[in-house]
């Protein structure tokens, strides 16, 4: 008679290792304990995994071992297997998520350094303003570049300021067109006396 047990363990569709506890239950009865483990698995949930047992004397444990095992540790092994899948999209779903806040964060700070910056300018040329030093507060407006959802705001100001500076002295006029002045102007004739 050849033994087959285990070419069918083999044969098995499982990722973890089985543990097996045979003691006698009776004169002419066994007890065997099928303990489903694997290390790989992180979650502490596979503890709670019953041990599957099965008893029966030794023909009727021969005849049907492997059919009432077969289903509880494929089952048993697929599901810690999915346990541990399940544990390390947890801790990537973690990083991700840490590595978004992360992301939010400096977004935040910078959006927050952009907005102070903004705001500072805008602060220093309406105090430039008040103080009548209109060119000054021209200059410290924040450029419309690099805040392009100010460039009204900014825009407005730059006007205003503008409309407080003195005449330019070399600024070009329009030329005026000449009119024709006659060479010689009318002269008023007196008499010579002799």
């Amino acid at each position: 008679m050849e033994a087959n047990f285990f070419k069918q363990l083999a044969r098995m569709d499982m990722d973890s290792r089985i543990a097996l506890t045979i003691a006698k239950a009776t004169e002419d009865t066994l007890v065997v304990s099928i303990l489903v483990q694997n290390d790989g698995c992180g979650d502490k949930a596979k503890n709670i995994i019953p041990p599957f047992n099965l008893t029966g004397t030794p023909d009727e444990l021969d005849s049907v071992f492997f059919e009432q095992i077969k289903k509880p540790v494929e089952s048993a092994s697929g599901l810690m297997s999915n346990m541990e899948n399940f544990m390390k999209q947890v801790e990537e779903a973690k990083k991700q998520s840490a590595m978004e806040k992360e992301k939010a964060d400096k977004e935040k700070k910078e959006k927050d350094a952009k907005s102070k910056k903004y705001n500072d300018a805008m602060a220093k040329a309406e105090a430039l303003e008040k103080e009548g030093k209109f060119k000054e507060a021209w200059t410290a407006l924040p450029k419309s570049s690099e805040f392009p959802e100010n460039a009204d705001r900014i825009g407005e100001k730059q006007n205003l300021y503008q409309s407080h500076f003195p005449p330019d002295l070399f600024a070009t006029k329009e030329a005026e067109p000449e009119t024709e002045k006659p060479f010689f102007t009318e002269i008023d004739v007196f008499p010579i006396n002799k």
